[in-house]
């Protein structure tokens, strides 16, 4: 999004919606804010229309046919869509509201809503970078699923867990990058760490350990003087 004396301008929006007056509704609603909205009526051609055109937000229900809400939206974020995305749905149990978040959504609005909620939801959602993380974060055969808070190493299950895991998320964010322990200190300990404790290097320690003692490929790597480096 792109912004102009303090007004959002070339905002795009994506209304993936099989109710005709829900979908006319909100249609109208924002074109009346002077946002240019598209609309598809079933999961098919919403995943047609998100991956063939650049979309600042997608409006995604749940109950569609052909393919669901959530089917479109798995197809689009490991399609590496980064659009943000709003799931809309008559179901407001917590189960569906969990399973939408972490499978990368941004937002969740229950049926029925005031638009000018929406238009809330719409404002705050565009105020935000777009920068998807997916649950998997992979680096060589490392594979660290930040929901389960697993970890694994050419499929065999590491016992990392509490500061390491974070230590260890935080890195392969970052991966191929120089981290050094301002950063990890800021990130992953509170306010009250004591800069002169050797608890991250500790850390990092037992984290190697666990890491790379058993296999032929190290990927935590020390840079001497600067920090650490996660890298095939």
């Amino acid at each position: 999004m792109t912004q102009e004396n303090g007004h959002p301008i070339s905002v795009r929006i994506l209304v993936v919606e099989d109710e005709s007056k829900v979908a006319a509704f909100i249609v109208e609603g924002l074109r009346e804010q002077a946002y240019a909205v598209d609309v598809a009526v079933d999961g098919e051609e919403g995943i047609y229309r998100a991956l063939n055109t650049t979309y600042d937000v997608i409006l995604l229900d749940v109950m569609l046919p052909k393919q669901d809400g959530f089917s479109v939206l798995a197809t689009l974020r490991n399609a590496g869509c980064l659009s943000r995305i709003l799931m809309l749905t008559a179901r407001d149990a917590v189960a569906d509201r969990v399973a939408g978040l972490h499978g990368g959504a941004d937002d969740y609005l229950a049926k029925p809503f005031d638009f000018d909620e929406l238009l809330a939801r719409i404002t705050a959602l565009l105020r935000r970078p777009v920068a998807f993380v997916p649950d998997e974060l992979r680096c060589a055969d490392l594979v660290v699923n930040r929901r389960t808070r697993s970890v694994t190493r050419a499929q065999r299950p590491l016992d990392i867990s509490g500061k390491q895991f974070a230590v260890l998320e935080y890195l392969v964010l970052r991966q191929s990058e120089v981290v050094n322990r301002s950063d990890l200190a800021e990130h992953v300990w509170d306010e009250d760490f004591d800069p002169a404790s050797n608890v991250i290097d500790v850390t990092l320690h037992h984290l190697r350990q666990k890491l790379d003692r058993d296999f032929p490929q190290r990927l935590l790597h020390t840079v001497r003087g600067v920090g650490y480096v996660i890298k095939a």
